[in-house]
């Protein structure tokens, strides 16, 4: 190949490479420092936040210790008050953070993007430069190879070239596939987000109901502590027919409430998963089950059976490859008839077969079974036993992260509990917030009326 063509690739490469830098880090990075100030900022009045709750909770604590009376109840009011004023400001605080996250998010997805486009784009301007610079004789020599690789080998003098557009095409595929991962963390912290403006909203609601109910003792007693034995003794009252209250469980007999709530208690000295909580995971699963039905198994080749109440045929209710054999042994060691137990329906698009109120499959309850003894005593512990179907839930729940006992934590560990992976999707995060619904229900209208009274 003579100079002068040479020459002009040469001329060409520098042109394409001057005006198609690689996207500097430095762009990424670009207002770092104040986002991470914001942040740190926030994390301050974070702490500060959770100073001030702690110190609420255990005037809560100190005071539910007391006999009851006009005055300790309007403290204990006074005490939830403020603790609910303080929540909703911590989570006023936790959605600005949030925001900061999806801002900051963002802005590596755009820079991404960016840094993709030109990557994408820049074989397609190296043509378009060739023409600029008016050389029909290199464009017939670009244009007569097959691939820019094939044009670019034309003596050792260019492999350093070769390779840097090799090392850009690369890095344009890498772009690509960090550009879909940054996309769903963005999906997650925006789940994040909604969870955390549920919680304030809730938040909210606990406040106004506190403050009611304060004005409403304070009206009926007019402050007197005499007039509020009357009120008393229909506390009392409602808190014997909290605890004898059915408490509904899935595939199972209801228990009383009361007896429910011991479990949960029991499950929290081992678990460190609140009791409301876990209550609250039971009853949407005694919930689901109304809408789902039950099945039985009458195939252990296939997994197919059919509807307990209609005989309505069902296909692959439990799946054979995972749940068949973990099944038929647990059937063996209780000594029940697996053809007669039921077991969940199938979802669309999946298996059913989970067992109990807990709604374990066969294979995650042998994968438990033996915590799920250690934990209660029970040599084989048994899906449709209220007690060990309580540890089950509580010791999952601690593996996803309920222990933490903050709103997100828990909100994100009932979505894994029913959607695994797909948490942060809408069936997931749907479950989660009906969950914590039932949890702020079951601490206000049932837990705390026993813990008082």
């Amino acid at each position: 190949m003579n100079r002068a063509k040479l020459y002009k690739i040469f001329a060409l490469l520098i042109v394409f490479f001057s005006i198609f830098p690689a996207v500097s880090p430095l762009l990424a990075e670009e207002g770092q420092d104040a986002v991470n100030q914001r942040k740190e900022e926030l994390q301050r009045q974070l702490d500060n936040l959770e100073v001030q709750i702690s110190g609420y909770e255990t005037v809560i604590k100190q005071k539910q210790n007391e006999s009851a009376s006009l005055e300790r109840d309007i403290a204990i009011l006074n005490a939830k008050i403020g603790k609910a004023k303080l929540e909703i400001q911590k989570r006023e605080v936790e959605i600005s953070k949030a925001k900061a996250g999806i801002s900051k998010k963002t802005g590596e997805i755009e820079v991404l993007s960016d840094k993709s486009e030109k990557q994408k784009d820049s074989l397609a301007e190296l043509l378009r430069k060739n023409n600029e610079m008016d050389s029909a004789s290199l464009a017939e020599i670009i244009l007569g190879y097959e691939k820019i690789s094939d044009f670019l080998v034309i003596g050792e003098s260019l492999e350093p070239v070769q390779e840097k557009i090799k090392e850009s095409l690369d890095e344009a595929r890498r772009a690509k596939s960090q550009l879909e991962k940054e996309k769903g963390k963005l999906e997650e912290k925006q789940a994040e987000e909604t969870r955390l403006k549920a919680a304030q909203e809730l938040e909210r609601k606990k406040l106004a109901a506190n403050e009611a109910e304060k004005k409403e003792i304070l009206r009926v007693t007019k402050g007197l502590e005499k007039n509020y034995k009357g009120i008393l003794a229909e506390k009392h009252k409602e808190a014997a027919k909290i605890r004898s209250a059915l408490f509904a469980l899935r595939d199972t007999a209801a228990i009383p409430f009361g007896e429910a709530y011991g479990y949960a208690i029991e499950a929290q000295k081992k678990t460190g998963v609140r009791p409301a909580f876990l209550l609250a995971i039971l009853t949407q699963e005694s919930n689901l089950g109304e809408n789902t039905g039950q099945c039985l198994v009458t195939n252990f080749q296939t997994g197919d059976g059919v509807g307990k109440n209609t005989g309505t045929f069902f296909k692959g209710i439990m799946k054979p490859s995972r749940d068949i054999s973990p099944f038929l042994d647990l059937a063996s060691r209780l000594g029940f008839d697996p053809k007669t137990k039921p077991v969940s329906c199938p979802q669309a698009g999946g298996y059913g077969g989970a067992m109990g109120p807990s709604q374990f499959i066969p294979s995650t309850w042998n994968s438990y079974e033996r915590r799920i003894s250690a934990a209660t005593g029970a040599a084989i512990p048994d899906p449709w036993i209220p007690r060990d179907a309580f540890f089950a839930s509580a010791i999952y729940l601690a593996d996803l992260g309920a222990d933490n006992g903050s709103y997100a934590a828990e909100h994100e560990a009932a979505a894994r509990y029913y959607a695994g992976g797909n948490w942060y999707k809408a069936s997931g995060q749907n479950y989660g917030s009906s969950v914590m619904k039932h949890a702020q229900n079951i601490q206000e209208k049932m837990i705390d009326p026993l813990n008082l009274y």
